[in-house]
């Protein structure tokens, strides 16, 4: 039985080996618009392991569309590096496309020397906070001509297809949408009018490439946009696009304002497919599904059970450029997968920062494999085995030396079984037994339950030493530490201690935010029980929505600054702010606690102590560097490296690029 993902397929005269595709991601590696060495590199990795197609992009329709970071498509000195790209891509294995696209009212006057975004209405844009130029007929047909134009440009570069971006709130999703679109002329009203914008755009770019020429629209399944299109007018525009000779949809999902989680872990793998599925049963061209498909067998089922023809994965080739020719070699076990974070990808990102990522520190940085292997190797100690400890040996073995790993507990993972454990985090798990899977390939030696002293490291001698050894909790000095219904988060989120009915947690940081959420999930009912009670209507889809956010205990978050989680990435933070809300949380600010007490604990907040009753007391006040061998290493005039918490407390993408960072030292 042949794999389906291998399958070739027919996209126009174009034909691509497999079924993997991936899509336009913004990488933030423009300068001046210009392709740089460090895009083509990135993309030459991606093409090297195996992927059907790729599509770059986005890239910018005129000086208005985009920032200087884009890829530009918008003047014809741009196309020696978009040829320069697109032959790199098909000299090491794929196919490639450019996506063209243009921001509308998401571009920031910032980006545009001071002028205006543009829009279908002068509607303020709750991404910017700015109010765009409402575009005349005259503007909108140029528009139209410069998508045109830009397609051009991309066919003379030598790009096998080109892909329309009609969603994601920007421009041509604006002219789709009620929300954006007030326009009272023929490009504004009814739906018919609405879509005459992006139909306009996509018969123009046919004209423009010719009937042979691949000619993809990436468009929204659903917008997610509360007043916006439904789907059935996501599904009527599909069927138009398709009879505009356009030759293959690529699904997407929501606005970048949107409420509904898209692209963090909490998304379940393959969830949006239905809205690929739907648009597939009524258009007769190739349907590409996207977003959270990071193992093949998610795309495999997707493509065996009939929800699409192709499926898009893209952060999933951030951070394992190798996954399909892996998956084609029976290698799936040794992926690295992608953990929907979006700590190196998109809140990068969101900093003006280049794309990274935190299960590969090469990600963003490929110049700097070619140079990786060392002349002579050294014996290599690594003390640690968390996501520091475990990168640092894998990159110190991969670059020639000798490593052996040393774990005091009985487990790897060290801290990403803590951040596994809240409610849709479990794909950090994942990554822990991803890596734990690359030190079998790689045949690393590993050491659990063994605690590294002076005697042993005299004993095998090493020429360097990682250290990689963690934090520990820190302990606040507040009164009554010791009493027995206080606990440590690190305990609770490894289930190692109880709790009662009503619960304090003093720390308003990632890790309380996380233990808040980790408890107040406790007693609601179990996604396979409320599709039971669904699906044989037992009760009202309130009432559902009820067993599945209230659970047996009543949380209080307690934080002594005015904003809770602020060390968590904005692409992930609102999620769990709204979370919060969702699962009855209480949070309580600008509070210091002064006294923990035998019933509860007491709080300071704007001049006034009170006292609050609790049965459990939780302490999520932080950590500290643990490193007791530093001092040890340099008696012994041994080189060292100190990675990861153990040198100062961070991120798990902190962990994993310290990790790295310490190993290419030696």
């Amino acid at each position: 039985m042949t794999d389906p993902l291998f399958n070739p397929i027919q996209i126009n005269q174009l034909s691509i080996p497999n079924r993997i595709y991936m899509p336009a991601m913004h990488l933030g590696m423009a300068q001046g618009f210009e392709v740089t060495d460090q895009i083509i590199e990135f993309y030459v990795r991606r093409a090297k392991g195996g992927a059907g197609m790729i599509c770059v992009g986005y890239a910018t329709v005129d000086d208005l569309s985009g920032n200087t970071q884009n890829i530009g498509a918008h003047d014809d000195k741009f196309i020696p590096g978009l040829t320069r790209l697109a032959g790199a891509i098909r000299e090491n294995g794929s196919l490639c496309a450019a996506q063209i696209n243009h921001a509308g009212r998401y571009n920031f006057s910032f980006f545009l020397n001071g002028k205006q975004p543009v829009a279908p209405s002068a509607i303020v844009s709750r991404m910017t906070k700015e109010t765009p130029k409402a575009l005349g007929i005259g503007e909108i047909h140029q528009t139209i001509e410069s998508f045109a134009n830009a397609a051009a440009r991309v066919k003379k570069a030598g790009f096998d297809a080109v892909e329309i971006l009609s969603g994601t709130g920007y421009l041509i999703s604006e002219f789709l949408s009620p929300l954006t679109n007030q326009r009272t002329d023929e490009y504004g009203g009814h739906l018919e009018n609405r879509m005459r914008f992006g139909l306009e755009v996509a018969h123009a770019v046919r004209d423009a490439v010719g009937p042979d020429y691949p000619l993809i629209v990436r468009m929204n399944g659903n917008d997610f946009m509360p007043g916006g299109n439904d789907r059935s007018d996501l599904i009527e525009y599909a069927k138009q696009l398709s009879q505009e000779s356009v030759d293959a949809l690529c699904i997407n999902v929501g606005w970048h304002e949107a409420r509904v989680p898209q692209i963090v872990s909490q998304v379940p793998r393959g969830a949006f497919g239905y809205l690929a599925r739907d648009i597939r049963a009524v258009v007769d061209v190739p349907v590409i599904a996207s977003h959270r498909i990071n193992d093949p067998e998610t795309g495999r089922k997707m493509i065996g059970q009939g929800f699409c023809d192709m499926v898009a994965m893209g952060r999933s080739l951030i951070a394992d450029p190798d996954l399909p020719k892996k998956a084609r070699e029976g290698r799936e076990k040794e992926i690295v997968h992608c953990i929907a974070c979006a700590q190196g990808c998109f809140d990068n990102l969101l900093k003006l920062k280049h794309v990274e990522c935190l299960c590969n520190p090469l990600a963003g940085h490929e110049c700097r494999e070619k140079a990786g292997k060392v002349e002579v190797g050294k014996k290599v100690m690594v003390v640690g085995g968390g996501a520091a400890g475990m990168t640092a040996a894998l990159t110190c073995a991969r670059r020639g030396h000798d490593v052996t790993l040393y774990e005091r507990s009985r487990r790897l993972g060290g801290q990403l079984h803590l951040a596994a454990a809240p409610p849709g985090r479990d794909e950090f798990a994942r990554f822990s037994e991803d890596l734990e899977n690359q030190l079998f390939v790689e045949k690393i030696p590993v050491v659990l339950n063994c605690k590294v002293d002076e005697a042993l490291i005299l004993k095998e001698k090493p020429e360097a030493l990682i250290l990689a050894t963690g934090a520990l909790p820190l302990e606040p000095p507040i009164p009554g530490m010791n009493l027995p219904h206080v606990a440590g988060a690190w305990d609770v989120l490894e289930d190692k201690v109880g709790t009662g009915k009503h619960v304090a947690i003093i720390g308003g940081g990632a890790v309380g935010v996380e233990t808040a959420l980790f408890l107040a999930e406790k007693g609601t009912m179990p996604a396979e029980i409320i599709k039971f009670l669904l699906v044989n209507k037992a009760e009202t889809p309130e009432a559902l929505f009820d067993m599945a956010t209230r659970g047996s205990k009543k949380v209080c978050l307690i934080e002594m600054t005015d904003r809770m989680g602020k060390d968590i990435g904005k692409s992930i933070r609102w999620g769990m702010m709204q979370d919060l809300g969702r699962f009855n949380v209480e949070t309580v600010t600008d509070a210091k606690v002064v006294r923990i007490t035998e019933t509860g604990l007491e709080i300071e907040q704007y001049g006034k102590i009170n006292a609050l009753d609790f049965d459990t007391v939780v302490v999520a006040a932080g950590a500290v560097s643990y490193n007791p061998l530093a001092q040890m290493a340099k008696k012994l005039g041994i080189d060292c490296f100190v990675a990861g918490d153990a040198l100062k407390v961070g991120t798990a993408f902190d962990a994993v690029h310290g990790g790295y960072e310490a190993a290419v030292s030696i």
